[in-house]
């Protein structure tokens, strides 16, 4: 990345930008290129240059910016759009900081921000600085027609997502909440992927709920000795291997939750008749995914997750020597807990029933509880937005398997939070199989059809 290149106003995009918008100077496609160039791959993040010229671009329209930070290198960063009090603020919220890039085997430079095919091409693209043009490019517009939105919009844009959220959504909701006071919904980032399923139905996920980490730490110990001779079969190779084989089908059991219901119900509906069969078979009785056999395979994985906690085996640590035998093995699980009330006791409960009661366990890392999902009447106002702009399509609330900084506003403020990332794209085109993948891109019509959609959510009133 060269960080030397001159730096344009939002008033005059650099010879080349491309973008239909509306208005001039609030091409989405122009802000993501330019928010991807800036190199903020965490760790270490260094997101203060992408954030300075993001306040640049807020401040040279008027609109109000401030920046607050624990580690000077990592700001956050709080713009506010006054509106006319008749609804509560808006939250919009987005993270800069993006997964490496090595070891990764890229086509195009990862932060070039190169326009190929009506593509544009770089890490970020997707996660998350195109999402976060589209909501910028919606408040720049805002800004330039004189629109001004019912109520509020508040702009929290964060470091540190990617590696836990410590000097960003975090540092934010403990040490300045008085920044969203009033605040009642939120929109982030997720949302808008196909599901793996474009060439039946034109789907317009919102994310209604995320499940919840819980990352637990195994320590399996054994008889050690020379490697020569046959392992003892309470050694911690053999435990490992009997641990291995108990979370193979990678879930502790079937869960029915009311959001997951409601998510296939629906899903279903949108659905040819053959395909909508195998999918409402599969709600009914999840135990049976054999049931969405031909189906693509990330649908697959992505349908079984979200009926089951999930459990998988992501890192393992141990052994001294080829030539002995290793006396203690750890292992990491990478535990995600359904939406809802289930506590992380219950968790631990059924991950010790499935593993067994003599095996040391450790929760390290646990992700905040988050409220029940509800799907009120700021849910239809997104899907109406998506309906209007897209006759054809099919808004649809999901659960997402990951978690985001959405976590931190619902769970310490209250706010209820959504993924909504609109886009429109062609079937073939899955936008989640390229989070954190080499080739990251998006489609340029799907940034502007984004902003748009964002500029018509904040220009209307509820």
């Amino acid at each position: 990345m060269s960080t030397t290149e001159p730096q344009h106003s939002p008033a005059s995009p650099p010879p080349g930008a491309t973008g239909s918008s509306a208005v001039p100077g609030t091409s989405p496609v122009w802000i993501a290129q330019r928010l991807i160039r800036f190199n903020t791959v965490n760790p270490p993040g260094d997101e203060a240059e992408c954030v300075q010229w993001i306040r640049g671009v807020l401040d040279g329209a008027g609109i109000e910016t401030r920046t607050l930070a624990s580690d000077p290198r990592r700001p956050n960063l709080v713009a506010r759009l006054p509106g006319r009090g008749l609804e509560p603020p808006l939250l919009l919220h987005a993270h800069v900081d993006v997964v490496p890039v090595e070891g990764q085997a890229w086509t195009r430079p990862p932060f070039g921000g190169e326009i190929v095919d009506g593509e544009l091409w770089g890490r970020g693209a997707v996660d998350m600085k195109g999402h976060l043009a589209m909501m910028m490019a919606a408040l720049l517009r805002m800004r330039a027609c004189g629109d001004v939105p019912a109520g509020d919009v508040v702009l929290a844009v964060m470091p540190d997502e990617e590696t836990g959220s410590t000097v960003g959504a975090r540092f934010l909701v403990e040490r300045h909440p008085e920044l969203f006071a009033g605040v009642r919904y939120a929109i982030g980032e997720d949302g808008g992927a196909e599901l793996g399923l474009g060439r039946y139905a034109r789907l317009h996920p919102i994310v209604v709920a995320e499940k919840r980490t819980c990352w637990v730490r195994v320590t399996l110990r054994g008889l050690g000795g020379h490697a020569s001779r046959v392992a003892s079969g309470s050694g911690a190779v053999n435990k490992l291997r009997r641990l291995l084989e108990s979370l193979a089908d990678g879930g502790l059991g079937v869960e029915h939750t009311p959001v997951v219901d409601r998510m296939l119900k629906e899903l279903a509906n949108a659905l040819p008749p053959d395909i909508s069969e195998r999918v409402d078979a599969f709600r009914i009785d999840p135990r049976d995914p054999s049931v969405l056999d031909g189906l693509d395979e990330s649908t697959v994985r992505y349908l079984r997750s979200i009926v089951q906690h999930t459990v998988s085996v992501t890192v393992l640590r141990g052994g001294t020597g080829t030539n002995v035998h290793p006396t203690e093995i750890t292992v990491e699980l990478d535990g995600r807990v359904l939406p809802g009330d289930f506590t992380t006791e219950e968790f631990i409960g059924l991950l010790r029933e499935r593993v067994g009661p003599e095996l040391e366990l450790e929760l390290f890392v646990e992700g905040e509880l988050s409220p029940p999902p509800r799907l009120d009447t700021f849910y239809d106002r997104l899907a109406n937005v998506l309906k209007a702009k897209d006759p054809d399509g099919v808004p649809l609330p999901i659960v997402t398997t990951a978690s985001t900084d959405a976590r931190l506003f619902s769970s310490r403020l209250g706010i209820q939070c959504f993924g909504w990332m609109p886009l429109l794209h062609e079937p073939e085109t899955v936008y989640r199989d390229r989070l954190h993948c080499p080739d990251e891109r998006i489609a340029v019509s799907a940034l502007e059809f984004g902003a748009d959609c964002f500029h018509t959510l904040l220009s209307s009133a509820g």
